[in-house]
């Protein structure tokens, strides 16, 4: 007989397990690793390695014909070019998420948008990484004012696409597309119409326990 639940009893819980030492082997530009002995349930220690990383924002922008914005943009330890939605980190401690996303779209696509939620919150790897992202959805999309972001890097090489909700869908299930917020953000966006409705999502300036930031 399967136990009866509460019905909010699914919920990620805070926690934290005592570390008898930590150290960090490698400081890049935007991220590091850091190497934590972790005390275990039973007792032993057990070393844990993992990225540490600002964390950031992605963006399911949707036109009046239920097209998203996506980008091609090359993606060197995957060896790939990957299709994907506008993201980007959030560069400054404290930042609010939703002026981040707003950045990052106006940057990638030129893009800015009246309507703000949020489809979800993701940890990208938590067995490897503390990265956290907060997918919106923006509606209601205008070409943005001003010259466009002078691109540079990879971003040179970057393709623009509005590309229909159900096309992205299918070529996620049949594997063609693996980029993480893309995936889970057109996903999030289906799941949402066939449940409670696009209404029915969270406020743009929800709170954010993983990067809290000032209301």
């Amino acid at each position: 007989m399967t136990e009866q639940q509460p019905r909010d009893f699914l919920a990620d819980t805070p926690e934290q397990w005592s570390v008898t030492a930590t150290a960090t082997p490698f400081t890049g530009n935007k991220t590091s690793v850091r190497a934590d002995d972790v005390v275990m349930p039973d007792g032993s220690t057990a070393r844990r390695d993992y990225q540490v990383h600002p964390g950031s924002v992605a963006v399911v922008a949707l036109d009046e014909r239920d097209r998203a914005v996506v980008i091609e943009q090359y993606r060197h330890p995957v060896r790939h070019k990957l299709w994907e939605i506008p993201a980007g980190l959030l560069d400054i401690p404290g930042e609010n998420p939703l002026h981040a996303a707003q950045r990052e779209l106006y940057e990638e696509a030129h893009i800015k948008a009246e309507d703000w939620r949020v489809l979800t919150d993701i940890y990208t790897t938590p067995g490897g990484s503390d990265e956290a992202v907060r997918v919106f959805l923006a509606r209601e999309l205008s070409e943005a004012d001003g010259e466009r972001y002078a691109a540079d890097g990879e971003e040179l090489d970057m393709r623009l696409a509005r590309v229909p909700v159900d096309d992205l869908v299918r070529a996620v299930l049949a594997g063609r597309l693996h980029n993480t917020c893309l995936t889970v953000g057109v996903l999030a966006l289906q799941a949402a119409r066939a449940g409670e409705g696009i209404d029915a999502l969270r406020p743009a300036s929800a709170p954010w326990p993983a990067r809290p930031f000032p209301a």
